[in-house]
């Protein structure tokens, strides 16, 4: 199924990015994406992880990912092509396969490599409200592209010990990227993932983050929860599983914070 066709207005572009694996990425992409789509947002979740997890939790089987972000990234076909329809109304997915692999290599000898998906998400934009890009778990060329073509970058954190030194990393990306390919790249947020109110690390991380960050850390948090681990084994968003779980409230709360700073936002600057 392609992309719907109503204009939804000014579209915002968000990279879920962390160079860290395990971090909750593809679940907050699944999960925000949902989330969003429930309070009537239309949303494409491109899914740029060889792995295909995103692809797998919006019930996407392998069978059905062609084509897929391989096919859009080599040109074979518009991004509109590769649009699947999801469970949730108004949540689209472009999906991945393990040819998208490949990509990395072949990204290397292309012209303007690193614009490669910004160029392909063309008048795409114009259909949706949100488009949120699952990043792989590397700073590679396919998480370049993705930083390239967006707005801003969401960054999931896991509440862990190591969890601040991780971030630099991408955060000195984000900004050589800012300085020298996409001037207007911003930071959308930090969101605390996998947060345990019973253990006392996951309550002295967040302080750290908080201090270190300030009022780029969300509000709210997303807490370990065993419902938002099951969900993607039976190819459903959390919020589809198991509506009134922690998990699930939990990203409809994010998705409410992030709406509430765009607006926000936009009033200071008007």
């Amino acid at each position: 199924m392609t992309a719907p066709t109503a204009s939804c207005g000014t579209c915002r572009i968000v990279a879920i990015a962390n160079q860290k694996g395990g971090v909750g990425k593809t679940t907050t992409a699944i999960n925000l994406g949902t989330a969003l789509a429930a309070i009537h947002k239309q949303v494409l979740v491109i899914d740029l992880d060889p792995q295909g997890n995103a692809s797998t939790g919006l019930g996407i089987p392998v069978a059905d990912r062609h084509p897929n972000t391989y096919d859009v990234l080599s040109g074979e076909v518009p991004v509109g092509a590769a649009c699947l329809q999801t469970l949730v109304p108004g949540l689209h997915v472009v999906p991945a396969g393990v040819d998208l692999s490949g990509a990395e290599v072949e990204l290397v000898s292309s012209k303007r490599r690193e614009y490669v998906l910004k160029t392909a998400l063309g008048r795409t934009l114009s259909t949706y409200d949100y488009v949120l890009i699952d990043c792989p778990p590397a700073l590679g060329l396919l998480t370049i592209n993705a930083l390239v073509a967006a707005d801003a970058v969401l960054v999931p954190l896991q509440c862990e010990f190591f969890a601040l030194e991780g971030i630099s990393h991408l955060l000195r990306t984000i900004e050589r990227v800012k300085k020298t390919l996409n001037p207007t790249l911003g930071i959308q947020g930090i969101v605390l993932t996998m947060y345990d109110k019973r253990n006392r690390l996951s309550e002295l991380v967040a302080g750290d983050v908080r201090a270190h960050f300030g009022e780029r850390v969300y509000e709210t948090v997303i807490p370990r929860n065993v419902r938002v681990s099951e969900a993607p084994s039976h190819g459903r968003p959390v919020l589809i599983y198991d509506t009134n779980c922690a998990g699930s409230l939990a990203y409809l709360a994010l998705a409410s914070e992030i709406l509430r700073r765009e607006k926000r936002a936009a009033a200071e600057v008007a």
